[in-house]
């Protein structure tokens, strides 16, 4: 009988009602495929969804930040406290099905030289959650995506999905990874508040020389949207205030030009920067409009 392997899970909380139980759930009904070591921050919610889960899984770990930390820094107060070989970041409003740990696990191991791995993510319509199968956010790719209606670059679509494949950034609802590789890359960077950490995250892990592949055999299912709500298929799921879903939107754009100052603009000219920039602050004030992105 194969030895299984030990799986640390860190789970990010902020007023997610009943899907934050639900998914300690579906974990638990699949705790036979890996040694779990589940950890919840929970980020001062004002809802019932950490005293829920309490309740019904008081052997987790749990803690209580005392501020809304953000995505990173709260994510990263569990992070620093993991022991186990494999670590999976999961937002709480996803759904994990049978087989889909193991079948992960085990393709990690089997293949070294990879350093994260994800499912395929559908939302609950079924589709796919293309932030979940994307490349790098570069110039070219953005000007396709947003003004050619051409997603290729952006969200890697001329891929063929049946097969595993390589691809450039996962969503940080489900990272899955080795201890060692976020030894040596290093936490989420903590200059985003939410938002663009995990392409920054799997931009340091593919800049170290690892490889980030999408494996469609197993799936998970990512209610998307829930804390922010400014997602489209979520708007009517959400209990978000217009104040906060005006914040997250404010964060979205912020974001995106940390991630590009940091990581893409010294590889560019100044008026190609400018461009996206502009294009950044226009799409910016289009989204404050409608608070949705």
């Amino acid at each position: 009988m194969a030895v299984k392997k030990n799986l640390s899970v860190v789970i990010l909380n902020y007023n997610t009602g009943n899907y934050l139980s639900e998914c300690l759930n579906s974990l638990h009904e699949v705790e036979e495929e890996a040694n779990l070591d589940i950890w919840v921050v929970d980020n001062n919610s004002s809802d019932e969804s950490l005293k829920k889960a309490q309740r019904f899984f008081p052997k987790f770990n749990y803690i209580q930040s005392g501020d809304n930390l953000g995505f990173t820094k709260g994510n990263n107060l569990a992070l620093r406290k993991v022991k186990s070989e494999y670590v999976l970041i999961l937002n709480p409003d996803t759904k994990i099905l049978p087989t889909t740990l193991k079948t992960l696990l085990d393709y990690l191991e089997e293949h070294p030289q990879v350093g994260t791995v994800s499912p395929r993510v559908e939302l609950a319509d079924g589709s796919l959650d293309w932030a979940s199968h994307r490349g790098f956010p570069t110039p070219l790719a953005s000007l396709l995506y947003y003004f050619f209606k051409n997603d290729s670059l952006y969200h890697l679509s001329n891929r063929d999905f049946s097969k595993p494949h390589e691809v450039d950034s996962l969503t940080g609802a489900f990272i899955l990874t080795r201890k060692s590789v976020l030894d040596k890359v290093g936490l989420f960077d903590e200059d985003y508040y939410m938002y663009a950490e995990d392409i920054d995250l799997c931009f340091r892990i593919k800049k170290a020389g690892y490889k980030i592949v999408y494996l469609p055999q197993v799936k998970i299912i990512h209610y998307k949207g829930i804390s922010s709500g400014i997602k489209k298929h979520s708007q009517q799921l959400t209990t978000t205030d217009l104040v906060s879903r005006l914040r997250s939107v404010n964060f979205f754009y912020e974001t995106m030009k940390i991630f590009y100052q940091k990581n893409l603009a010294a590889d560019y000219p100044f008026f190609i920067n400018w461009l996206v920039y502009l294009g950044i602050n226009l799409r910016w004030a289009l989204a404050k409009r409608k608070l949705k992105v």
